[in-house]
């Protein structure tokens, strides 16, 4: 069963930095560091937001309409810290 619990933790892990990738990616392209027109960051862009977007249009159908600032990714991290401490509190009850 601990194995079980770090495997889920592992992927907590991979998801959390998947959006974080994710969130600095967009910050890069937002600020014209990054170029889309370029084949690999298009291709990561593109990846990224397929793997996220299922995730982020649930958040984002529940959270109220902001003008131009989407809080959906600090939603799904919050998400994930708190799930994160959840087993771990709990993990002692799987011993």
């Amino acid at each position: 069963m601990v194995s079980i619990l770090q495997i889920l933790l592992l992927l907590l892990d991979v998801a959390q930095w998947v959006i974080i990738a994710h969130i600095i990616m967009s910050w890069l392209i937002n600020f014209q560091v990054l170029n889309t027109r370029q084949p690999l960051v298009a291709q990561l862009w593109y990846g990224l937001n397929r793997v996220l977007e299922p995730v982020y249009g649930t958040v984002r159908r529940i959270l109220p309409a902001m003008s131009g600032i989407d809080f959906a990714p600090l939603i799904v991290l919050l998400g994930i810290y708190a799930l994160r401490i959840v087993i771990i509190n709990n993990a002692a009850s799987f011993y």
